[in-house]
């Protein structure tokens, strides 16, 4: 295989504040290869969020900082850079698509002056020229009309038009990796599906590197060559998809696969993991799942776990099973 686009290396992003020492990431590894899709999943509060705005350098300042770990992108350390430099390369070699478009895309603009904008600061073109790559951008995400769309500001818009301009100006330059942040979760199914198979066209027409953040793991059965499996700021597995669906290791894991709904099962309940993500003030010392978790022994929560391999590609942290 060839050498990883990104390769994340004991990444730790803690929080300081009011007293506090707040882990939200705590010695992630992650690779990512070109032209990959990689599924980041877990519950709110695992950290799945925190890591990609530390690959984005987009962590809130003063309080957010990464204080171990590499993040090496193209051979690159990212982690040292200053903020011009991280310009440089933030819209350009990767680019990210939040959760709320509506929030992410500023009102007072028009559609075009947003995509354009990236375009402009990164290649020597012109504005005829950059309006030219925009309306075509437009149109490879499925946005009719794009002509007049480019003219438009984003309250015209639909939840579902508004998601398509914001993959149009992350993809607009042509980035080596984009990163998702859970963006199908505010649309409804129809919308969620073309959102998926647009982000596979991408990555066949333009060999993109995708990392998905999500809690759905509808989602990720569709889309994923690679599952990453976040709890409580680490890793707690890591697997192809086809083998973590097919033979998931962690209890968390069997967990999160537990609670999607079968649709030939009757249930009166559906299954949910009880308790809930142990603050990131306030991690056990032990495995962070082992309140949560029906085969947790004396052992698990006395010693931190590490990742291990139970075959070849797949981890786990874990020593029970």
């Amino acid at each position: 295989m060839s050498q990883p686009l990104l390769s994340v290396r004991g990444l730790k992003t803690y929080f300081v504040g009011g007293g506090a020492e707040v882990r939200a990431v705590d010695g992630v590894d992650l690779d990512v290869y070109p032209g990959q899709i990689v599924c980041v999943v877990g519950e709110s509060g695992s950290g799945k969020s925190m890591t990609s705005l530390s690959i984005m350098g987009l962590l809130p300042k003063p309080q957010g900082r990464i204080v171990a770990g590499e993040i090496r992108f193209d051979g690159r350390d990212l982690v040292p850079l200053n903020e011009r430099e991280m310009s440089e390369i933030r819209g350009n070699d990767i680019s990210m698509i939040f959760q709320e478009p509506m929030t992410s895309l500023n009102p007072v603009l028009t559609i075009g002056d947003q995509i354009t904008e990236a375009l402009l600061r990164h290649r020597r073109i012109g504005r005829k020229e950059a309006g030219a790559k925009a309306v075509e951008m437009l149109k490879f995400v499925g946005v009719p009309r794009a002509e007049a769309i480019v003219k438009e500001y984003p309250h015209r818009l639909s939840g579902g038009m508004r998601q398509r301009v914001m993959i149009a100006m992350a993809m607009v330059c042509r980035p080596k990796l984009l990163i998702a942040d859970e963006p199908t979760t505010a649309l409804d199914v129809t919308i969620q599906a073309q959102v998926l198979e647009l982000m596979r066209s991408m990555r066949e027409q333009f060999h993109t590197a995708i990392v998905l953040i999500t809690h759905d793991l509808g989602v990720v059965a569709e889309i994923a060559d690679h599952i990453v499996v976040m709890y409580a700021g680490q890793i707690v597995e890591n697997a192809p998809a086809d083998e973590l669906f097919a033979n998931p290791g962690h209890p968390y894991t069997k967990a999160l696969l537990d609670s999607i709904p079968a649709m030939d099962e009757e249930k009166d309940e559906l299954y949910s993991i009880p308790g809930t993500v142990p603050d990131a003030a306030h991690f056990p010392n032990g495995c962070r799942f082992a309140d949560r978790c029906q085969l947790a022994r004396d052992s698990c929560r006395q010693s931190e776990k590490e990742l291990r391999p139970i075959k070849s590609g797949h981890w786990i942290r874990c020593d029970v099973v």
